[in-house]
Parts: structure tokens; C-alpha cells; sequence
């Protein structure tokens, strides 16, 4: 019975084979399909940066003067626009205008060289009377014996001198092919320039041509805005220029300083392009000038340059760009700081007027409300407030006091004799 009742029961199911190895036959795990195609976009991504970086680096001098060039574009739009309007041809107009700042450009520079070519002839005659009187000091003061003959030939014949003009005779094709590369670049400057303000309309509608209409005019907006903050930068700057010049040149006058025409446009012209620091980089050279005919005349030169930069900056520069550049003084000295790191002398240039831009667009989107009638927003404590606070003061001490326990042990109550 216990055999029959043994075989009459149902088979039990078996356990579930393992699974087999990796990489054993058909089963083996794969790859999933997506893995290969991710690595090749990868790689591509990556080759892609690599190149655009490469590109980028190659570039980066002609997207500069791209980048010149339409500021300067920006900075004649106002004229050419004018001359449009009457009737002359944009193309025409806008030759007219660079033909008149090349005419002025290459005339300050030929009176600067002949001037400077001039002063160097000078000092190279003045030279020995300079060194006599020199050495006639140094014989009296330290009681030595020292003669301008046996002084020059010790500087003819000593190595540094040799080896400085064996350095110069030798970088003379490299001041060459410096020279060469930026007459280059100013003309690539000048013709991209000189592109954008001719065909400036065909430009922007070039632009506006692959925008919708409702950002055609906000980049419309935004391009007037640029020419007029430009413009009105270019306009303050040549007129804070002229001031300058005049002032310079009535002092250099007076001190008899000569060649003063030319080295009054050079302080008016470098003391503004180049902001914050061009005045004094700009009264070097007339410091010069005047120590060859005295030496008091230089430091007359520097204090002016000094007292005249003081008032430009808090009595003259605020009133003439109130309407045309109207940016804090530290903001400017920040964008000009910030652009120099950036860009160089080209971004000092370029930084006020561009930040002038931004902060001109932004200011059209920030919405803006009156503010408050209280003097604390002017600097003021408002009447009555220190009493306030004292009034609070002492209402703490009043409170604190009464809540302190109070000092030494509790006494306690005397017992009835």
C-alpha cells in the first residue's frame, strides 16, 4: 500500500536550470545599442570644440577688429545719417567723413614726428653742455676729478652699449614687420568700417530679415540706442578734447614752451581716448619739452596736469555727459579696467560706450517707481529717531532689571518670641 500510495502522487516541478555564464554561447550579455552611437557623438562633440577652439584663437585678432570697426561705424553713423539726409549719397558721405578724420589723423602725425624729430636733433647738440654742467656739479658736490672726455669713452667703449645696438641692429626687422602689421590692420579696420557705415541700412535689414517682427524691433531699438550712446561719446570726448587743448596750450604758451600747438592737441587727443590714465601719459611728453628749456617749467606742467585733471573730472565731465554718456565714475573706471583686461587698449576704448549701451537698453526694460519722501533716502536720520531708540533702550533695562533675581540668599522670616 505505502509503494502504490507513493507512485500515485503528482511529480513535483523541478528547480529552474541556472542561468549561464558570460559570454557562454547564445546568451552571452551584449552591448546595448545605444552605447556605440553615444561614444561616436562624443568624439564628435569633443572634435567639434577642439576645432572651434582652434578656430576661435586663429580669429581672434581679425573679430577684433571686426568688432572696432563697427564701434567706429557706430561713432560716424550720426554724421553720415546727416549728410544722407541732404542728399548725398551714403556711400559718397560716408567716404567724405573718413577722408576728413585720415586727413587729420595723418596731419597730427607728421607735425608730431617732425616735432619730435626736431626736439630729439636738440637735445642731441644740447647734449655736451648737459653733461659738462653735470659733471661740473658732481666735481663740486663730491670733490671729485672727473672729465666729460674720460666719460664718453667710457660709455663708447663699454659692453652694454656694444650689445644694445648688436639687440637693435638685429630687431630692426622685427620693428619692421611690426610696423607692416598694423598698417594692416588699420587698413582691414578701415575698410570693414567703412563697410558698415555705407551699407549700414542694407545691414539692418539683413538682420531683421531672419528675426520675427516683434524682435526686429527690439533690435532696431537697440541699434539706436548703440549709435546714439556712441556718437554722443564721441562727441563729449572731442569736445572735452578742444577744452583741453586750449587750456594746455594758453600754459605752454606762457611758459614758452615751444612746438605748443602740437603737444596741446597730443594732451587733448590722448588724455581722452585713453581714460582715466591717458592725462597723465599725455603731459609726459610736454614735461619733456618744458625740462629742456627749464626745470621748473616741468613741474609747473605737472602740477597743471594735475589740477586741470581734478576739474574735469568733478566740474567739466559730469555737465558735458550728463545727456550723452550719463554711467557713474566708478562704473566707468571698472568697464574701462574690465575692457582693458579683456581686450587691451582696444577695450579701454571701447568699454564706456558699450557699457553705456547695455545700461541704456536695460534701463528701457527695468520698471521703476517713485521713491518714498523720506530723508533716509537722501542721507538723512529721520527727527526723533535717536529719541526713539533711547526711549527702547531704556525700556529693555527697565525689563531686564525687573526680571533679574534678585542678589544673595532669600531671608527668611523671623519666628515670633
Amino acid at each position: 500500500m505505502a509503494l502504490t500510495d507513493e507512485t500515485d502522487q503528482e511529480p513535483q516541478p523541478s528547480a529552474p536550470p541556472p542561468p549561464p555564464a558570460a559570454g557562454n554561447g547564445d546568451g552571452a550579455a551584449r552591448m546595448p545599442r545605444w552605447l556605440p552611437r553615444a561614444m561616436v557623438l562624443a568624439l564628435t562633440l569633443i572634435a567639434c570644440f577642439q576645432l572651434g577652439s582652434w578656430a576661435f584663437h586663429q580669429l581672434l585678432g581679425l573679430l577684433i577688429n571686426i568688432l572696432i570697426a563697427f564701434f567706429l561705424a557706430l561713432a560716424v553713423e550720426p554724421a553720415v545719417s546727416r549728410m544722407a539726409t541732404h542728399g548725398i549719397r551714403r556711400g559718397l558721405a560716408t567716404f567724405l567723413v573718413f577722408f576728413a578724420v585720415l586727413i587729420a589723423s595723418v596731419g597730427f602725425v607728421v607735425l608730431l614726428g617732425s616735432m619730435l624729430a626736431g626736439q630729439i636733433i636738440e637735445i642731441v647738440d644740447e647734449f655736451p653742455r648737459y653733461l659738462d654742467s653735470l659733471i661740473n656739479w658732481i666735481n663740486q658736490s663730491f670733490r671729485t676729478e672727473l672729465s666729460r672726455v674720460a666719460v664718453q669713452d667710457s660709455l663708447l667703449h663699454s659692453d652694454w652699449l656694444q650689445r644694445y645696438v648688436q639687440n637693435s641692429a638685429s630687431g630692426v626687422l622685427d620693428i619692421s614687420t611690426t610696423v607692416l602689421g598694423g598698417l594692416f590692420r588699420l587698413l582691414t579696420i578701415f575698410l570693414f568700417s567703412f563697410y558698415f557705415a555705407a551699407d549700414g541700412p542694407r545691414l539692418r535689414r539683413t538682420v531683421c530679415s531672419v528675426l520675427p517682427p516683434a524682435k526686429q524691433v527690439e533690435v532696431l531699438r537697440a541699434w539706436e540706442i548703440a549709435v546714439d550712446k556712441t556718437g554722443g561719446y564721441i562727441y563729449s570726448r572731442g569736445l572735452m578734447a578742444l577744452i583741453s587743448g586750449v587750456a594746455h596750450y594758453i600754459l605752454l604758451e606762457i611758459l614758452g614752451v615751444p612746438y605748443a600747438p602740437v603737444l596741446a592737441v597730443w594732451v587733448g587727443l590722448v588724455s581722452q581716448f585713453l581714460p582715466t590714465i591717458g592725462t597723465y601719459l599725455a603731459g609726459a611728453l610736454p614735461m619733456l619739452i618744458a625740462f629742456t628749456v627749464d626745470p621748473w617749467y616741468a613741474l609747473w606742467v605737472l602740477g597743471f596736469v594735475v589740477i586741470y585733471q581734478q576739474f574735469e573730472n568733478y566740474v567739466l565731465q559730469p555737465k558735458l555727459t550728463a545727456r550723452t554718456v550719463d554711467i557713474h565714475p566708478a562704473v566707468a573706471f571698472g568697464s574701462v579696467v574690465a575692457g582693458t583686461a579683456l581686450l587691451g587698449a582696444v577695450g579701454a576704448l571701447i568699454a564706456i560706450p558699450a557699457v553705456a549701451t547695455l545700461q541704456a537698453f536695460l534701463g528701457a526694460y527695468v520698471k521703476r517707481y517713485d521713491v518714498t519722501d523720506d530723508p533716509r533716502v537722501h542721507g538723512h536720520r529721520r527727527r526723533g529717531s535717536g529719541r526713539t531708540l533711547a526711549r527702547i533702550r531704556r525700556a529693555l533695562r527697565r525689563g531686564s532689571a525687573r526680571l533679574r533675581p534678585p542678589a544673595g540668599p532669600p531671608r527668611r522670616p523671623e519666628s515670633d518670641a
